[in-house]
């Protein structure tokens, strides 16, 4: 008798040319994925998504990740398949990666978005689960950011700022704000012109002994990084979590970037040097693996 996991391990081992992926729990070819006009992914945005990254044959972080799903998911008022939570759904996940060549060093991508059609009033609260895996070819880079202060767009604090997907117009604008500038990254700030988030990482600047992040009531997304090097920070000084102009970035000792995939260190706002303390943002990335 063949179980279930074994018959999924088979299924894998027979699909040796195209590209896979995990659609609602069960592997087909991408080629094969066929989506309605109709979908809310396509017609409301309905929904959301996480992006892990894979090292060494593990989830990095991955209780953090199911965590925000959860807060997500209650959010948008979605329900979560059971599965979703299980450690067997983890499992085909690194299986998938291991067939897409990611098993070793991986970047997930996990979207979650409500089933049926229905115009804005919905008519389930059931979803749709996809999750594709691209294997990672070269390290991320530690080369310290030189930023500029996006025009383009303003964070806004809304029930739905704190996760990924709801919001993605926003940072795009910002990327191609980035572009045609440029620059490395892009400093989003709040409508009250606090300091919020970079394009795809959050903020984090050492004064006086004291770490800083923007509060989330700024519309920051509430990142797994930031989860973790927010508990790591509270062991060893003191933590804030702010509402601030960007001129305090300027008067900090270190001004860093966060995201699952690592710590990098900004060296200039708008052209304006900042100084870097890099020995606290090494023992950042040795404690937390990033």
């Amino acid at each position: 008798m063949v179980r279930a996991g074994e018959s999924f391990i088979l299924y894998l081992n027979t699909a040796l040319a195209a590209l896979f992926i995990l659609y609602n729990n069960r592997l087909v070819p991408e080629e094969e994925i066929r989506l309605p006009l109709t979908d809310r992914a396509f017609q409301y945005n309905d929904g959301f998504f996480e992006t892990a990254i894979i090292h060494e044959g593990r989830l990095r972080f991955w209780q953090n990740h199911r965590q925000r799903m959860q807060e997500a998911a209650l959010a948008l008022q979605l329900e979560l398949p059971s599965y979703i939570l299980s450690p067997a759904f983890e499992e085909h996940l690194l299986q998938l990666a291991e067939q897409e060549k990611a098993h070793g060093a991986g970047r997930l991508k996990l979207k979650v978005w409500r089933a049926g059609a229905g115009l804005y009033t919905p008519q389930t609260h059931q979803v749709n689960v996809l999750a594709t895996v691209a294997p990672i070819v070269a390290l991320p880079s530690r080369k310290p950011l030189q930023i500029g202060i996006c025009k383009a767009a303003h964070t806004s604090y809304t029930p739905l700022s704190h996760f990924k997907g709801p919001n993605g117009p926003l940072y795009v604008l910002a990327a191609h704000e980035k572009s045609i500038n440029q620059l490395d990254d892009m400093l989003l700030l709040s409508q009250a012109g606090m300091v919020a988030e970079l394009t795809s990482s959050n903020i984090f600047w050492v004064q006086n002994q004291v770490l800083c992040t923007p509060a989330l009531e700024t519309g920051c997304i509430n990142g797994i990084a930031r989860r973790n090097i927010l508990r790591y920070a509270q062991q060893q000084m003191q933590v804030q979590e702010v509402m601030l102009s960007p001129d305090h970035l300027l008067k900090a000792d270190a001004v860093f970037a966060a995201n699952v995939t690592g710590i990098r260190g900004i060296e200039s706002i708008e052209g304006q040097p900042i100084s870097q303390q890099e020995e606290f943002v090494q023992q950042l990335r040795l404690s937390l693996g990033l």
